[in-house]
């Protein structure tokens, strides 16, 4: 079976490209041995995301946006950083002429709403239920054999399969990944007291923890911390669970309600020299991984994904587009901005571990001086939003 492109990884970043290559004379196959299934609408999914306005364009321009349920998405307005020594940064989307600083959903309803849009796409195949098993790269194409012996042949493989990317590691890409030693607790809790649409963020001597805006007097955490304390925390029982979340936020929307299970995912830093070799290109995590403490992760990849369909679409069908002189392009317009979100979350995530009493002083009054700068607050959001 040949195909244009094969697009490995039916996540969000790999469903969101394949759905962007829609419009174009590209063949394309997808395969994903677990397919997302519909959300429930009564539980919430404790793995959430924030995504960026130029994101939200992006999913609304596949359509996907539409599909999911206004009830289950929370703009945010503001977003409150606390130091761990009275330092204080705050954003704020109207001071800054906007109208939200990002969008708060559930990992399972816009993989849901990806999803859905591929069922009508005419130039998509679909390859579920079945592992990708050999990878063989020739001059002229790419052959992907499934684990229920279907093979499948294209110009172009794209790995889109995650962290622990199976493509990354059949082409031979050497991955050298620097772990955190920590892990990121998750949680959604009904509140006492509303968010006003407001992120809140403390660094904190036991890591960094979020509380970020679901619909409702609810809010997703992400609990950024080392091993030992983290598996200490998926230990409690849920009351104390609760009251450790509760007493760490400073209890600014009182009482907490459990409304899903805690799970804990380990954090590392991933950078590759290239995220392209002929007749392939990784986007998503297979391609980068950074710390979780500015929300960026999954914006990343959706970044890979509208800037690679951008690049095959601008050279056209009749190109050869697994030509490596030609994904080239991709990578060179990836890279400083990978580059720039890793330094920037590695950078803080040792600046706040560092315990000398200078150091504690030195980043809270940083936090204060680019809190009194408005125009610096505004490049940073302006950043954020693409």
């Amino acid at each position: 079976m040949d195909f244009d492109v094969i697009v490995v990884g039916g996540g969000l970043v790999g469903s969101a490209f394949a759905a962007a290559l829609e419009d174009s004379a590209f063949h394309v196959a997808l395969v994903e041995a677990k397919p997302p299934g519909p959300p429930s609408g009564q539980s919430w999914d404790a793995r959430v995301y924030a995504i960026s306005p130029g994101n939200q364009a992006f999913l609304a321009s596949l359509g996907a946006w539409a599909r999911i349920p206004d009830i289950r998405v929370a703009p945010v307005h503001g977003m409150d950083v606390r130091g761990d020594g009275g330092g204080r940064l705050r954003f704020d989307a109207l001071g800054a002429g906007l109208s939200e600083l990002a969008f708060i959903l559930e990992s399972g309803q816009l993989g849901h709403a990806l999803w859905r849009g591929l069922d009508q796409q005419a130039n998509l195949a679909r390859f579920c239920g079945a592992s990708p098993h050999a990878l063989r790269f020739e001059d002229t194409h790419a052959r992907l054999e499934l684990s229920d012996g279907r093979s499948l042949r294209a110009r172009l493989i794209v790995g889109a399969d995650g962290a622990r990317s199976w493509v990354r590691a059949a082409a031979g890409i050497e991955a050298d990944p620097r772990e955190y030693g920590q892990l990121g607790v998750v949680a959604n809790f009904e509140t006492a007291k509303p968010h006003g649409h407001l992120a809140r963020q403390w660094f904190r001597e036991d890591g960094i923890l979020a509380f970020l805006p679901l619909p409702g007097n609810r809010v997703s955490i992400v609990w950024s911390t080392p091993e030992p304390h983290a598996r200490a925390l998926l230990a409690l029982d849920e009351a104390a669970f609760c009251q450790r979340v509760r007493e760490a936020g400073n209890d600014a929307l009182g009482a907490l309600t459990l409304l899903t299970p805690a799970a804990g995912f380990p954090l590392r830093l991933l950078s590759l020299p290239s995220l392209v070799r002929p007749r392939l290109a990784l986007i998503g995590d297979a391609a980068h991984n950074v710390h979780p403490l500015a929300g960026q992760g999954v914006n990343l990849g959706f970044h890979d994904a509208r800037c690679l369909a951008a690049t095959l679409k601008a050279a056209g069908p009749e190109r050869d587009c697994g030509d490596h002189l030609g994904l080239r392009r991709y990578d060179r317009a990836r890279k400083e901005d990978i580059l720039a979100m890793q330094l920037v979350t590695d950078g803080l995530e040792k600046l706040f571990r560092v315990r000398h009493p200078l150091v504690k002083w030195g980043r809270n009054r940083g936090l204060d001086l680019t809190n009194r700068q408005d125009w610096l607050k505004n490049a940073l959001v302006r950043h954020a939003l693409s």
